[in-house]
């Protein structure tokens, strides 16, 4: 199975590769040449290829197929697509860890930050919209509830409770990373809106009600779709992606 090819999915569209460096990793993204206006949409990747067969660990955690690249490319919005750390370019810190246990551990969370640093200089923005894949929810919230200009964090199929998904799955815990849950207060005060598969096997739909009933955001909402984890989205995301969070209170 071929690893996804980034110049492929984004061929023919205004963005293109850029490998930007940060002081642990070299993270992958696609960029657009230029960007009008102050606020830019940032779809972070999921764990990608983080396991071939559930007793053995990938050498390469680079995506085989991910809906993130393509919603980032028809995205009509300034968009830019940013990998994890060790997807697309493996490099000298990147162990098996980065990838399992350490998924979402503070030098992972740090490396996506500085590449948005690099991004907010580079364009002149002042507010990130944080889109988040599957594992890549885990890491919006996260980058949310480190920094102040995060405008909104919508996450498709994502894995927002990781705690709560390993249990449900019977896995072991992720020894090594954060758990947005853990940052209840800082997370309650940025609107978010969860896209939820129905048929999800991968991310089950109680790990996103797991996580709002600890945060209890003051703008949440949940969508739920028939989709399961890899497809199904898309028109959903179409149709809500620019739309304000419904505030409750």
């Amino acid at each position: 199975m071929k690893p996804l090819d980034l110049n492929s999915a984004s061929q023919g569209s205004q963005l293109k590769p850029v490998a930007v460096k940060t002081s642990i990793f070299t993270i992958q993204t696609l960029q657009p040449t230029t960007v009008q206006g102050k606020v830019l949409r940032v779809y972070i990747e999921g764990d990608g290829r983080a396991w071939i067969t559930s007793h053995t660990i990938s050498n390469d955690p680079t995506p085989i197929k991910s809906m993130a690249p393509g919603l980032a490319v028809r995205d009509p919005q300034p968009s830019v697509y940013l990998a994890r750390p060790c997807q697309f370019v493996l490099g000298a810190n990147c162990t098996q860890s980065v990838w399992t246990t350490a998924r979402f551990s503070t030098d992972v969370i740090q490396a996506e930050s500085e590449v948005l640093d690099t991004l907010k200089s580079q364009y002149g923005v002042q507010e990130f919209e944080l889109v988040g894949y599957s594992g890549g929810g885990a890491v919006a919230l996260l980058l949310a509830a480190a920094r102040t200009d995060v405008k909104q964090v919508q996450t498709i199929a994502g894995n927002v409770d990781p705690t709560a998904w390993t249990e449900l799955k019977h896995i072991a815990p992720l020894t090594g990373s954060l758990n947005p849950v853990d940052f209840a207060d800082q997370l309650a005060k940025v609107p978010q809106r969860h896209f939820i598969g129905m048929n999800d096997n991968v991310v089950p739909p109680d790990v996103a009600k797991s996580y709002m009933l600890k945060v209890q955001p003051d703008c949440g909402e949940n969508v739920f779709v028939n989709a399961d984890h890899h497809t199904g989205f898309e028109d959903s995301w179409a149709a809500y992606r620019d739309k304000s969070v419904q505030c409750d209170r």
